[in-house]
């Protein structure tokens, strides 16, 4: 019993150490896309071209797909060790003290996958030149994209989901990693809030102005 708990918490903390590493992807990734919102496509291109094709991006392009795998599997097979494991909670009499948000992360995870899949299919496997389309110009392949009211709400809905997915990703990394904290937490909460808002309400403003403006 005490290997299969120390099992889950390994689990537990490699995930958290993966989240955290991906959640500094995120606000880099919304400064590039903010740049769609611009007339001239040059900037939004030479960015795309420069993660593209930079020796030590192209690395940390790696380490992010290592980490977003690990983050997947690791969520994956925690969450089947807990489904495994409230039939005793059960049994015992016990009721579950799982927040709202941690009972629905496997689903808002794999809402996130799906779009993960998608937009690779966009953009990512045309860079790769997997999929036909102009690896120079994502500006385009964008706008394409945003011109299709049905995507657009797709990508609406999945970035608000993934707000409430990175909300108590944000949280419970640092408390997996032991850190909670009287004054600290308090804080560490604040910014999750903050962080989940900010981070997706940028996202879909982008296609929203395009819409409306462009």
């Amino acid at each position: 019993m005490n290997k299969v708990i120390a099992s889950s918490v390994s689990k537990k903390f490699v995930m958290a150490l993966a989240g955290l590493f991906l959640l500094t992807f995120l606000p880099v990734h919304l400064g590039i896309n903010l740049m769609l919102l611009k007339a001239d496509p040059e900037p939004f291109n030479s960015a795309a071209h420069f993660m593209a094709t930079f020796p030590l991006i192209k690395v940390v392009e790696i380490i992010l797909i290592l980490a977003f795998l690990v983050h997947i599997f690791t969520g994956i097979v925690v969450q089947i060790q807990n489904w495994l494991a409230r039939p005793l909670r059960y049994r015992s009499g016990n009721k579950s003290e799982t927040s709202f948000f941690s009972r629905f992360m496997i689903w808002t995870g794999g809402a996130i996958f799906i779009f993960l899949i998608i937009h690779f299919t966009n953009f990512y496997f045309i860079k790769l030149g997997f999929i036909e389309g102009d690896a120079e110009d994502f500006y385009s392949v964008a706008y394409q994209l945003f011109a299709i009211p049905g995507y657009n709400i797709f990508y609406w809905i999945c970035f608000i989901v993934l707000g409430f997915h990175l909300y108590h990703a944000f949280t419970s990394a640092f408390q997996t990693l032991g850190l909670n904290h009287r004054i600290w937490t308090p804080i560490v909460n604040f910014i999750a809030v903050f962080y989940a808002i900010l981070i997706p309400a940028g996202f879909v403003s982008i296609p929203l102005i395009i819409w409306l403006f462009k």
